[in-house]
């Protein structure tokens, strides 16, 4: 008596497509016979759970199988791989369904109907940089980018215009030849049409034979703003072109931001620094920053920036608003603008003079960094001295 078929799987008979696939999954990898060595009781028991699997994966014999038993499939449990294999092929579109084309072609499990049926053409790679003003304002650029596409004068067939391809002799237009090892049928893509299942008897001079050609093809580009290095547009259909009428494949656009001389990037935020004079860091004023000039900015590349009396080197001025937009556009980052104190140098006898006298009226509270390193230094010493003395 036949084995109940959720039996065999291991599953229950509410069991949904998803369950019953990983149920096949694991057990026809577990069971296969290329797995283990050919045993006899592994092909055995890989040749139940396919027959399983084969007929409760299709929902109507699944119906049929749930009301009349194995009767209702194959009138009384019969084998679905006929006297010597023969019907290994619709193991072979199990195993293509359930683990992929890549996984089932090891096996000999894709058929020469898709091998030889339309393909979609190759994604392509292409790296832009642009400049951080464009990725600031977004941009629109024109790319070349090098693609295949039909052949115009064959039209893509590969044939001299006027004729045809003809039937591939070895596969007879499968695309894929069949062998027999013992027990099991391999299939492998037939080495004569190299799995076109079709040749080419007088090929086209243009493309000699490929239907296709290589070409640069330009494109408008849409950069949107606030890019970032690293950033990938997606160009749906506008890969390579397809092989036997398929379709095109896409096209990644790969961005990279050429560093700028003035700021560097920080998420959203720009950063530049600017020197102060001396006296403004001590008087305190107004300089300008630089900031990159878009809607936002009104139409000015300068950014008034207001420097506190007793600034120093580091100190940093945020204006917000003024970075970088995020691709979304609903927010902004900031400007951080980096102060850096620049000291005077070339100067004349007279200006020596008048920072003499400054030095010299200048008292402990007005520097005090300078006051708490001498302390600090004072008592370094000190105990450097004090252990050698000792």
């Amino acid at each position: 008596m036949a084995r109940d078929y959720y039996e065999i799987l291991g599953v229950e008979r509410t069991v949904d497509a998803a369950g019953l696939k990983s149920a096949y999954r694991k057990l026809a990898m577990q069971h296969h016979p290329d797995r283990n060595g050919g045993c006899e009781d592994s092909m055995a028991r890989f040749k139940e759970i396919s027959e399983a699997y084969s007929v409760l994966s299709d929902d109507q014999k699944r119906a049929a199988y749930d009301r009349f038993g194995h009767a209702g499939v194959n009138g009384g449990g019969g084998n679905p791989f006929g006297a010597g294999g023969a019907g290994f092929a619709d193991v072979n579109d199990i195993f293509s369904q359930v683990f992929g084309e890549a996984f089932g072609d090891v096996f000999g499990g894709r058929t020469g109907r898709s091998q030889a049926g339309p393909r979609r053409g190759s994604d392509l790679r292409y790296d832009l940089e642009i400049t951080l003003e464009q990725a600031y304002k977004g941009a629109d650029v024109e790319i070349a980018v090098p693609t295949t596409a039909a052949c115009e004068t064959c039209e893509g067939s590969g044939a001299r215009p006027g004729t045809k391809p003809v039937t591939c002799t070895t596969c007879q237009g499968a695309g894929r030849v069949r062998t027999a090892n013992g027990f099991f049928q391999v299939e492998r893509t037939c080495p004569r049409c190299g799995g076109q299942g079709q040749m080419i008897a007088e090929p086209c001079g243009t493309c000699h034979g490929h239907g296709q050609v290589r070409k640069n093809r330009k494109l408008q580009l849409k950069v949107p703003a606030g890019v970032d290095d690293g950033s990938r547009i997606r160009l749906s259909g506008e890969g390579d072109a397809g092989q036997r009428g398929g379709p095109r494949g896409d096209l990644y656009v790969f961005i990279s931001v050429t560093p700028h001389e003035l700021f560097e990037r920080d998420n959203l935020d720009l950063l530049v620094t600017v020197p102060v004079p001396m006296t403004v860091a001590a008087l305190g004023g107004e300089i300008d920053a630089p900031c990159l000039v878009s809607d936002a900015c009104d139409g000015r590349c300068k950014q008034p920036v207001t420097v506190p009396a007793g600034a120093q080197t580091g100190k940093t001025v945020r204006i917000k608003g003024k970075g970088m937009p995020h691709l979304n556009g609903r927010q902004r980052g900031d400007l951080v603008v980096e102060l850096f104190v620049e000291t005077p140098t070339d100067l004349t006898p007279h200006q020596k003079e008048l920072l003499q006298e400054l030095a010299a009226s200048l008292g402990e509270s007005q520097t005090p960094r300078n006051t708490s390193f001498a302390g600090k230094a004072k008592r370094f010493w000190a105990d450097i001295l004090g252990e050698t003395a000792q």
